[in-house]
Parts: C-alpha cells; structure tokens; sequence
C-alpha cells in the first residue's frame, strides 16, 4: 500500500462505477510501492509525467517500466492484472482505471481504428507504450493541479480524462493542424517542464522571469506563453498555488509550526505567510490546523 511519506502522496477520485483516476507523487528519495486487486474487465493506462515506475507481475517474475513522458495502456480479457507497482523518487504518475464496458460507450463509433476495440481483437490482450502527446501532456497538469478543496472538482476532471481520452487516441492524420505551434517543438515543452522544476526546487527564493528564460534557453515571451499553455497559469500564480499546497500538507503533518512552515515554503516573515495562506484557502493557518483536529 502507498504511504503518504517525506512529500509523497496518493489521490484518488471516483468518476463513476468502473472509473478511476489516480495520481501518484513521490518526491521521497525512497521507492514508493503500491498494490491494488484489478479484475479482467478493466483497461488500464498510466502516464508517467516525470521520473520512472515499475510493473510487478506475477510476483515479480517478470515486470516492465514506464518511462518519463511514456504511457502506457493494459489490457487483457484473458487473466487479471493486479497492479503492483513501484514508484520510483522524484516520480509523477496518473493512472486511469476504466472497464471495458464504459469505455465501449465512450469510443463505439471509433472502434475500427482503436486496436483492442476491434471484433477480431475484442477477447485478445493488447499492450501499448507511447509517447505522451504534447496536447495529453497539458491536460494531465491540468488535472492534477485540479483544486483538491472544489465542490465541482470531480465534475472538471471527469471532463478533463474525456478530453485526455479523445486526444490519446485521435487519429494521428488529424491532430496536426490542432496543435499549439509551440507545443509541437517538443523541445519547447521539455524547456517549460524544466522551468516548472526549477522554481518548484527554489521556491523559498525564485528565479525572476527574465532569469529563468535565459536558464531554460527561451524568450521570455515563449517562457510566458508556453508556461500559460502546457500548465493553464502563469509562472508565478503556479508557484503561489504550489506553495500553498505543500504549506497545507506541511501543517497536516502536524510536525512543524507556522512559522516553520512559512520559511519552508520562502516567506521569512509570518505575517506574510498568515496573509498568503488566508487568500488561498480562506482561513488562517492555526484555524486550519484547529479544524483538523476537531
């Protein structure tokens, strides 16, 4: 079972009967291990975001791995398929568990290009490993910077995987013409990714923008127009709302005060850091604290 440990968390979120979507975030500096049963109607899909995981089958007999900016997709009608998996350090992964049966209704006109879907494949176990798409690659951050706190939140990522869905599997022929121009440099993409890792890792003492193109290799302008478009914000309103949320699991975990809090997360006053914390979840930090435990 996953432990949520050292900065390591699982989410998990029912859309409905037979479909779910987890999301896994180790930032330890231990492998994380994860096990659940699964029945033969599911297909599975994983897309590592960031570092590296491994698939365990048959007691570890044999396994495979799923590389940063790969998914992969499992299924087989034949025999189950438990997930056993471990989650490598600095490792970011969303998984989608989704049976056969709402899947059939979500792609029943599109079943001829999509391989397991077909008659003569339909009782066949079918495996792919793939790179993930730059447009995919958008709407997976979308969904896991997804506000935890929304009363809707389930509603926007249901929405979100019918989106992840429908751009995994369109038809290559046609996907070109709707891509973002930036986003279709890979490169590009692998430059906003690294800038997203360079302030979350300075977060208590930021880059400015101007510095962080010049260290990512791209204008400023291309660093502000691709942040907004792979992660739905900009550079620093992404960083706000990350610092909030590691500040929020900090106090969960009951083994710092506010004012450790605060300086981890790069406020050196904690009036400022009452101030930030209030805007982004409406109350104080000691309040929340206080709710927790009642």
């Amino acid at each position: 079972m996953f432990k949520n440990v050292g900065g390591s968390s699982l989410d998990e979120i029912t859309l409905e009967k037979g479909f779910y979507v987890l999301h896994f975030q180790n930032e330890s500096d231990q492998v994380q291990s994860f096990e659940r049963a699964i029945d033969s109607t599911f297909i599975q899909m994983h897309f590592c975001m960031r570092g590296s995981s491994k698939f365990l089958f048959n007691t570890g007999d044999y396994s495979f791995d799923v590389l940063d900016n790969r998914s992969i997709l499992l299924y087989n009608p034949q025999r189950t398929l438990p997930i056993n998996l471990e989650i490598q350090p600095k490792t970011t992964l969303v998984s989608l568990l989704i049976s056969i049966e709402k899947f059939h209704s979500l792609f029943s006109k599109e079943s001829g290009y999509i391989p397991f879907l077909s008659n003569e494949n339909s009782n066949r176990k079918f495996y792919d490993d793939t790179e993930i798409k730059p447009t995919v690659s958008i709407v997976l951050h979308q969904i896991m910077n997804s506000n935890t706190n929304s009363s809707i939140r389930e509603l926007y990522v249901k929405g979100k995987i019918y989106e992840l869905l429908s751009l995994h599997f369109q038809k290559e022929e046609n996907t070109d013409s709707e891509y973002c121009p930036f986003l279709v440099d890979e490169q590009n993409v692998l430059k906003i990714r690294k800038a997203k890792d360079i302030i979350i890792s300075r977060m208590a003492e930021p880059p400015g923008l101007q510095e962080l193109a010049t260290e990512i290799g791209l204008s400023l302008k291309k660093l502000k127009e691709g942040f907004k478009q792979i992660y739905g914000d900009t550079v620093y309103s992404f960083l706000f709302d990350y610092k909030m949320e590691q500040a929020r699991k900090l106090l969960e975990s009951n083994q710092y005060n506010v004012n450790e809090v605060g300086l981890q997360v790069g406020y050196s006053t904690a009036s400022h850091f009452i101030a930030a914390f209030r805007k982004r979840f409406g109350t104080t930090p000691k309040k929340y604290v206080m709710s927790l435990n009642q």
